[in-house]
């Protein structure tokens, strides 16, 4: 029942869309700078480029909050290092792909309580596309660092954690478009996670 929880998201999404121009693969961020990312705060939610980091806090319950890259991507093998700092375990963190805008992306996501989860989200509205939540030893729970890997190739969408291949889904519906880092709390607040050596790289 918890993990239904996703489902209210939808309507209080928070999109921190950066204003730089697209480049070409390969492209890396080691958030040295905060030049290549736009971030925003507010009372519900911190992103923002800080000591190496991007970093990802949201404050209150039943809340997303991502910052986006300003990418025009197609296919792409992405690779980034997810750390959960803070917050309860019970949370949602992850890689959002092929944003076409705040409405329609995929989704990847992982929990700090070891679960995993595949959405799109067309107009607003979440698709499984794997299934429910799923749980997966290859998920290091708790304050620990996780590396996420999504690998979009044409309609074949694969996610890989920690070298291990978690899911792989068939779905033609976005071809292309922005990449995000998001983090995501369900009845409680207070998620931090921090991202750090963003590479992404041809499929």
């Amino acid at each position: 029942m918890r993990r239904l929880s996703f489902l209210l998201l939808a309507a209080v999404l928070t999109l921190l869309v950066a204003c730089g121009s697209g480049s070409n693969l390969p492209w890396r961020d080691d958030f040295s700078t905060p030049s290549s990312w736009q971030t925003e705060s507010d009372a519900a939610a911190q992103v923002e480029v800080r000591d190496g980091v991007m970093r990802v806090y949201v404050v209150v319950p039943n809340k997303l909050a991502w910052a986006a890259a300003g990418q025009e991507l197609g296919d792409f093998h992405l690779t980034v290092e997810a750390t959960q700092v803070g917050g309860p375990d019970d949370n949602e963190y992850g890689v959002l792909a092929r944003m076409e805008d705040s409405g329609n992306f995929y989704r990847f996501s992982i929990s700090g309580d070891g679960f995993f989860l595949l959405t799109k989200f067309v107009d607003g509205v979440p698709e499984l596309l794997d299934g429910s939540w799923t749980q997966a030893e290859a998920i290091h729970q708790g304050q620990a660092t996780n590396v996420i890997e999504v690998i979009c190739q044409g309609s074949t969408l694969t996610l890989l954690v920690n070298g291990q291949q978690l899911a792989q889904v068939e779905d033609d519906q976005f071809s292309h478009g922005d990449i995000g880092l998001y983090a995501g709390t369900f009845y409680e607040g207070g998620v931090e996670i921090h991202f750090d050596n963003l590479q992404v790289t041809e499929p």
